[in-house]
C-alpha cells in the first residue's frame, strides 16, 4: 500500500469492461487511498459486470456514458456535478476499432473504420476533458492510456497506432489549455497486458513475447505497475509534471534490437 492520500477527492474512471481492465486495477487503487470513484460505464452490456466488479469497494457510483455521442459526456457531467459539485481525477482508458481494422495492412483502412478509431480512442479525450475542466479542482489530474505503437510500428496494431499517436498529441495540448487553470494532463504507455481489448489484436501474443525477451528487465508488466503510476501521476506528488507520456513497460521503449 502506498502512502498516498485521496481522501476527500472524487475520480471518475471511464473504461472498466471486466476485471483485466486497467482502468478497474486504477480504481481500486484509487479506492485504497480513499477517492470516492465514479464508474462510467459504456452501456447496458457491460453495466452487470462492473455492478458486479464494484460491489466489493464503497463510495462508488455508476453512471452510463457512450463517448461517441457528445450529449452523453454532458449529461454524465451534469450528473456527477448534481451529486459530487466537483472532480479530482478523470482515468480516460478508452479504446476501440474494428476487429477488421486489428490485422493485415494498415493501408487496407477504410474510411469508416479510421473515423470509429480516432472518434473513440482518441476525441473522446478531448470531449471529457472539456467536460470535466469545467467542476474540476484547482490541482486536478486527467490522465489517459497510451502505448508505445504511438511511436513505432507494431503490425497488426494498425489504425489504433493512429489513434494513440492522436491521444498522445492530445495529451500535450491539453496540457497547454489547461495548465493555468492547475489541471495537469498525463498519458502512461504501457506495455503490453492482457485485457479484453488485446486479445482481439493480430500479432498480440508476438508483442508480447518480444516484450518479455528484449525489454530490460526481462520480463512483462503487470497491471499492478500501471496503477501505481497512475495513483502517482493522480496525487500530489506529481504536481509539476504535465503534458507527459510515462512509459511503464521494463524499458522496452529504450531498445533499439
Amino acid at each position: 500500500m502506498f502512502n498516498i492520500d485521496l481522501s476527500g477527492k472524487t475520480a471518475v474512471v471511464f473504461g472498466i469492461a471486466n476485471q483485466r481492465s486497467i482502468a478497474w486495477s486504477i480504481a481500486k487503487i484509487l479506492h485504497e487511498s480513499g477517492a470516492n470513484i465514479v464508474v462510467a460505464y459504456q452501456n447496458e452490456r457491460v453495466k452487470e459486470t462492473v455492478q458486479s466488479l464494484t460491489a466489493e469497494i464503497s463510495n462508488v457510483t455508476l453512471i452510463e456514458c457512450d463517448v461517441s455521442e457528445e450529449k452523453n459526456v454532458e449529461t454524465s457531467f451534469d450528473q456527477i456535478e448534481t451529486k459530487y459539485k466537483t472532480v479530482d481525477i478523470v482515468v480516460h482508458s478508452i479504446a476501440f476499432a474494428q476487429k477488421d481494422d486489428l490485422g493485415g495492412r494498415f493501408i487496407d483502412t477504410d474510411r469508416e473504420g479510421f473515423r470509429l478509431a480516432l472518434d473513440i480512442s482518441a476525441y473522446s479525450l478531448v470531449s471529457i476533458s472539456r467536460h470535466a475542466s469545467k467542476i474540476m479542482n484547482k490541482g486536478g489530474a486527467i490522465i489517459t492510456m497510451s502505448f508505445m505503437a504511438a511511436e513505432k510500428v507494431f503490425p497488426g496494431y494498425n489504425i489504433m497506432s493512429t489513434a494513440k499517436a492522436a491521444l498522445e498529441n492530445e495529451v500535450r495540448q491539453l496540457a497547454n489549455d489547461l495548465g493555468p487553470d492547475d489541471i495537469r494532463v498525463n498519458a502512461i504507455s504501457a506495455g503490453p497486458l492482457d485485457t479484453l481489448s488485446s486479445r482481439v489484436i493480430s500479432g498480440y501474443r508476438d508483442m508480447k513475447k518480444a516484450h518479455l525477451e528484449r525489454a530490460p528487465m526481462k520480463r512483462n508488466i503487470t497491471h499492478q505497475e500501471v496503477a501505481s503510476t497512475a495513483l502517482y501521476l493522480c496525487s500530489n506528488m506529481s504536481s509539476g509534471v504535465t503534458g507527459e507520456v510515462i512509459h511503464v513497460d521494463t524499458g522496452y521503449h529504450v531498445m533499439g534490437i
